[in-house]
């Protein structure tokens, strides 16, 4: 370990890196921006996918770093997201029952939202862990 908490982990980015041509990994780690090229171009036409294998140790550190460790696991929520994400699961998991049950009956407010949560939930669980660790000091 590198001294920073553990808040991603590299298990999990691999197996997002199987779908990697989606940007999924680029994603959890935190780079909405080259997720969503990721995604549009099939990881920059699966070159770019490749080399990603190579990465993920250095897009796992930068995430430890820059992310908030606290109760909700990031990784646990970017397992829900892509897989339960249209039924709000992921927003359930962080204590979010408003908009979870919102998600639950307009499939994550037709697709739209999911995309939001793509680009922001690695924010999302950094504010509650933010707000978890204010409470308790």
């Amino acid at each position: 370990m590198n001294g920073s908490p553990d808040t991603h982990r590299k298990l999990i980015g691999y197996l997002l890196w199987i779908f990697g041509f989606t940007g999924s990994h680029r994603f959890y780690y935190g780079k909405p921006v080259s997720g969503t090229i990721w995604f549009f171009t099939g990881g920059l036409f699966l070159i770019g996918w490749i080399v990603d294998l190579f990465l993920i140790p250095s897009m796992d550190r930068q995430a430890d770093r820059r992310f908030i460790p606290g109760p909700i696991s990031y990784s646990v929520a970017w397992i829900l997201l892509p897989f339960l994400g249209l039924f709000g699961i992921h927003r359930f998991y962080q204590g979010k029952w408003g908009t979870g049950l919102l998600y639950l009956v307009t499939l994550g407010l037709f697709g739209l939202g999911i995309l939001y949560d793509y680009w922001t939930l690695n924010s999302q669980v950094s504010e509650r862990n933010y707000a978890c660790a204010a409470r308790r000091a």
